[in-house]
């Protein structure tokens, strides 16, 4: 059972978006009946995954009367045949009109794409029908890429964008502390990118799995964090949603923090995920 939402909580959990794997088709089918009609629902690029299987699930987010956004991974991409490829499935199967454009794992590109921004700058997206591109935020850093190297390259991707007349939105990694967010919130507004920033936020899971999550993509979660968003490190069996950080979060954001929305990381799963996400909103 969630705590409730504020009145500005309620708000900001408007228009969420949601994240699934090529492998979740059949769990988007048992949600599907929790979840508004045109919910945004990113398809992520596995490596364990193939084309086939992510274009699949992105049509399948279609046909469930959903906002499909699937993912493309710059350095997984072995060529620029293998993009255009991808593209045209991605067309023909479930005519996306927005992407999300990511680096991706790898140390080493399997071709000819380094990272997001290199994407962007091939200009193909139009080309498939992309009217939007979603890209990556971290508000906490990571440790494989320099702070000034993040914001330089944030700012070329808004440039090439706004270039190419395409939306942009930055969907940031999921964190279990409001401060550092609502901090880089005002660097990126400081910095001149006004995009729509959606916030990552984990949907209820176990104590450990989130712990887990945290530990692999490098969020901060002592032991004063975890007790501000609700976490129990003595009791690792239990569970937690985020109810304190929307709450907290959406006290904290201002006029200048611009539009700001939620992304749901389904650690949990989609059908927890949704039920949580209505249970806080009642």
């Amino acid at each position: 059972m969630s705590t409730s939402a504020t009145p500005p909580a309620k708000k900001l959990v408007d228009d969420f978006s949601l994240e699934m794997t090529g492998k979740d088709v059949e769990a988007l089918e048992a949600a599907a009946h929790l979840i508004p009609q045109g919910t945004r629902i990113n398809v992520t690029f596995l490596g364990n995954e193939d084309l086939d299987m992510r274009t699949n699930a992105a049509a399948s987010v279609r046909r469930l009367g959903f906002d499909p956004v699937p993912h493309i991974s710059a350095r997984r991409i072995s060529s620029e045949s293998e993009l255009t490829d991808f593209l045209q499935a991605l067309k023909e199967a479930a005519a996306p009109t927005k992407v999300f454009a990511v680096g991706g794992d790898p140390e080493t590109p399997m071709g000819p794409y380094e990272d997001s921004l290199s994407l962007i700058e091939t200009g193909l997206f139009p080309q498939y029908g992309i009217t939007e591109v979603n890209i990556a935020g971290y508000p906490e850093g990571t440790p494989v890429i320099a702070d000034d190297v993040l914001w330089d390259h944030l700012q070329r991707k808004d440039r090439a964008l706004k270039e190419q007349g395409l939306d942009g939105i930055i969907l940031t990694q999921f964190s279990f502390d409001t401060d550092p967010v609502t901090q880089w919130i005002s660097d990126v507004r400081n910095h001149g990118v006004d995009l729509t920033i959606r916030v990552g936020v984990p949907g209820p899971a176990g104590i450990k799995r989130l712990l887990n999550y945290a530990q692999r993509f490098g969020v901060a979660s002592s032991a004063g964090i975890a007790k501000k968003y609700g976490l129990s490190l003595t009791n690792l069996l239990g569970t937690a949603g985020p109810d304190r950080f929307i709450n907290d979060l959406a006290s904290e954001l201002t006029e200048a923090s611009g539009d700001v929305k939620l992304h749901f990381y389904t650690f949990g799963g989609l059908s927890a995920t949704a039920e949580w996400i209505q249970d806080f909103r009642r």
